[in-house]
């Protein structure tokens, strides 16, 4: 909370919600709850990031103790896989399918479709 807060000048609460959706976040990532609403604040996370401290570093990650600080090659991968959860859902074995309960022909028609677009290229 202090470096948000003091070092990047982030008002308290938004950087409270930067730590309760970093956490959060990612918690409900791993169980496949709320998918598409933590990978967004999780995207939004990212991108401040870059904005706020990484995009000065350029591109790549400080692989050899070169450079001061980290590019933001890791930032642009969790917003591509947040990105893809926000448009595809958190996926057959998550919670909110679950608790959606999609019936099964569903899914087989999902799985026919992209047996087609698998084949059409």
């Amino acid at each position: 909370m202090h470096f948000f807060t003091q070092q990047l000048g982030i008002p308290p609460v938004f950087a409270f919600l930067a730590i309760a959706a970093q956490f959060f976040g990612g918690c409900l990532l791993i169980v496949g709850l709320a998918g598409r609403i933590a990978a967004l604040a999780i995207i939004c996370n990212m991108v401040v990031a870059v904005a706020k401290v990484h995009w000065q570093f350029g591109l790549f990650m400080n692989w050899f103790g070169t450079q001061k600080g980290e590019g933001f090659e890791y930032h642009l991968l969790a917003i591509a896989i947040g990105l893809v959860v926000v448009i595809r859902g958190s996926g057959t074995l998550s919670l909110d399918r679950l608790l959606a309960r999609v019936p099964p022909e569903v899914d087989a028609r999902e799985r026919i479709a992209v047996q087609d677009v698998n084949f059409q290229s």
